[in-house]
């Protein structure tokens, strides 16, 4: 970890929009901490005209690249994200060999005639008025410097190429499945993310991505018949029309499309002849544009820029303030989609469906826009903590679930867990063997891995946690073990056994009551640890009368305990090396209800050796599996 001298000294890569409002609210040396004290910049500055009856474009970039590694640089990898939609790429191959293929791929890219099929060629690479060597294999190229990049130096890159977009099928392409002519997203050659594991040269065969933060300035000139929508707030408003500006849009020849975009890791865009725009002005927020085709069923379109806005409010409360000008939402891709400043959702929806998807990629912005972890390599950290607060948003949005918000990310993760099917968390996201494990993982593990950490640490620790996580490291591609430490220095317990538990193992929770004695003067209950994964345990008394006795059992190795509730009884820690544990209380309990966890906080495998009942007559002796059951 860096010193605290050179962490001030490293570069610190804030957005301006949002660097005097931290300033301002953190006395914390720490606010700005980076590891691992620095990360690399660029600037992209694109021309790009567009061959609309072709699906063809060509395309000059001139990119600034800063090297603060502590490592001179004799190369420069680049993504060729179009490059994928061939047949026999590493994408078309994996789809048609996974056990279990997505349906939006399967075999479609092998069935891609040539004039559907897409690719990248850089035609001209320069540095200064140097030409240079930029081979591509695959959907990776690398171009060498003619000198090594020493640290704390810049280059400038000159590239020239043509591209042909492929028919969609996966997240990128010409006419999805609605009709948008172009959904525009892992389009350009992009410059790799490099950090402290060295260059993410990932092949893309449809997953997750990582990048680096920095300036866009792209300008398209696209035929007039087309209206475009994307990241980066649109710099010639009134030379466009489109509902960008009161003026009317061209109506022939082209347009040039001027967007600008600062502190952002990727770009994107959609363009189609049918798209009608509308706008919310939120105050003191964002501007919200929704751009969407015209006929879309439902008319759910209308109704979704008033929830948007709650979103946005709810994400700001909860997590952290949105720093950016401006959000869009845009009808394309096959699905949904998030990319810094906007989204591409799948249009013909109803309102309910639109607001889930919409909610969900909105709230990446967050957890993928500004925190940006590798979700390559922790796509849990991504996907799980999105989907965590996309339910408690629409829990109290459509005032449904209000008391168990998660509950299908808990049923997700268990039917994996009882099928035998789960891959650990620690597994590269284009590894996993089956679309299930990966997908179960990411989302419904992850979003679980984040609410049951309350029944660690509390509730409010948890959520304190969050927003002080994001407050710390916005911006600075943090890791598995920066959000631990944070959520450790919040609540004040050791979460090793937690993270790697859940990280790195299949193991899941299973604590059971295994057998119960009630005499004249007393009331024995042992429990016993099925699943391998140590947690805290609370175990609730209701006796025959109706009197709640509340206990909670803390594990020995988060060196303490939860806030208790009022009236909670805290008894000794459990060792995770018993596999047993005994409460004993000096009072005779007959007719009374024992239950494990009865506020549902633990992913328990099998809730229905959580809870026993027993008649109002004292019973001697109760053990599971040995006596018929009270």
């Amino acid at each position: 970890m860096a010193t605290f001298a050179a962490a001030m000294n490293a570069t610190i890569h804030t957005p301006r929009l949002f660097l005097l409002g931290l300033l301002i609210a953190s006395l914390s040396p720490f606010a700005f901490a980076q590891y691992p004290g620095w990360q690399q910049e660029v600037e992209y500055t694109m021309d790009i005209t567009v061959d609309a009856p072709t699906h063809r474009y060509s395309g000059v970039m001139d990119v600034t690249y800063v090297n603060n590694s502590p490592d001179a640089l004799e190369r420069i990898p680049f993504h060729l994200f179009f490059n994928a939609f061939q047949p026999g790429s590493m994408m078309d191959v994996r789809s048609r060999n996974i056990a279990d293929p997505d349906r939006r791929v399967g075999d479609r890219i092998l069935g891609l005639p040539e004039d559907e099929q897409g690719w990248v060629t850089i035609g001209s690479a320069r540095i200064g008025k140097t030409e240079v060597v930029f081979e591509a294999n695959g959907t990776i190229g690398w171009l060498t410097l003619p000198k090594a990049l020493a640290p704390g130096k810049k280059t400038k890159i000159h590239l020239e190429w043509d591209a042909q977009v492929p028919r969609q099928v996966r997240r990128s392409g010409w006419m999805n499945a609605q009709g948008v002519e172009f959904s525009m997203t892992q389009w350009y050659p992009k410059i790799c993310e490099y950090d402290h594991h060295g260059w993410h040269t990932n092949p893309y065969i449809g997953r997750e991505f990582h990048g680096v933060w920095g300036d866009f300035d792209v300008t398209i000139h696209m035929d007039a018949a087309y209206m475009i929508g994307g990241t980066g707030t649109l710099e010639n408003p009134e030379e466009c029309g489109h509902g960008y500006s009161d003026g009317p849009a061209p109506t022939e020849g082209m347009i040039d499309w001027h967007f600008v975009a600062e502190d952002v890791h990727d770009f994107a865009w959609a363009a189609d002849p049918d798209f009608v725009h509308d706008v919310l002005e939120m105050e003191d927020g964002p501007t919200l544009h929704f751009i969407y085709q015209a006929d879309t069923a439902y008319g759910a379109w209308k109704e979704l820029p008033a929830i948007t806005e709650r979103a946005v409010r709810y994400y700001s409360e909860h997590v952290g303030a949105y720093p950016w000008p401006q959000y869009t939402v845009i009808e394309g891709g096959d699905g949904g989609m998030e990319y810094p400043m906007c989204t591409l959702v799948r249009g013909n929806r109803n309102l309910r469906s639109l607001v889930g998807v919409t909610a969900h990629e909105l709230a990446h912005a967050w957890f993928q826009g500004m925190l940006a972890t590798n979700e390559s390599l922790h796509e849990w950290m991504d996907e799980g903590f999105t989907s965590w607060i996309e339910s408690e948003f629409l829990a109290e949005e459509f005032n449904e679930s209000v008391d168990a918000p998660h509950y299908w990310a808990y049923g997700g993760y268990l039917n994996l867990v009882r099928d035998g099917g789960e891959e650990p968390l620690s597994t590269h996201a284009d590894h996993y063997v089956t679309n299930r494990a990966y997908g179960t993982g990411a989302y419904s593990k992850g979003e679980v891995l984040l609410n049951q950490l309350a029944a660690v640490i509390g509730a409010d620790a948890r959520n304190a946690g969050i927003k002080r996580y994001f407050d710390e490291w916005s911006f600075s591609h943090p890791g598995p073990m920066d959000f631990k430490r944070v959520m450790e220095r919040e609540s004040g317990l050791e979460l090793d056994t937690y993270f790697q538990y859940m990280l790195n193992t299949t193991h899941h929770v299973d604590v059971a009551i295994s057998s119960v004695r009630i005499s004249a003067d007393s009331t024995v209950i042992e429990l016993e640890r099925i699943g391998k994964l140590p947690l805290p345990v609370d175990l609730r008394i209701t006796t025959a009368d109706g009197q709640v006795m509340d206990h909670h059992i803390p594990q020995v190795v988060t060196q303490g305990h939860r806030p208790l509730a009022e009236g909670e009884t805290l008894l000794a820690p459990w060792p995770w090396t018993h596999p047993t544990y005994t409460v004993a209380l000096p009072a005779s309990l007959p007719g009374c209800t024992i239950e494990i966890d009865p506020a549902g906080w633990t992913a328990d495998a099998d809730r229905k050796n959580n809870k026993v009942s027993f008649d109002s007559g004292v019973i001697q002796e109760w053990r599971a599996g040995a006596n018929p059951a009270p």
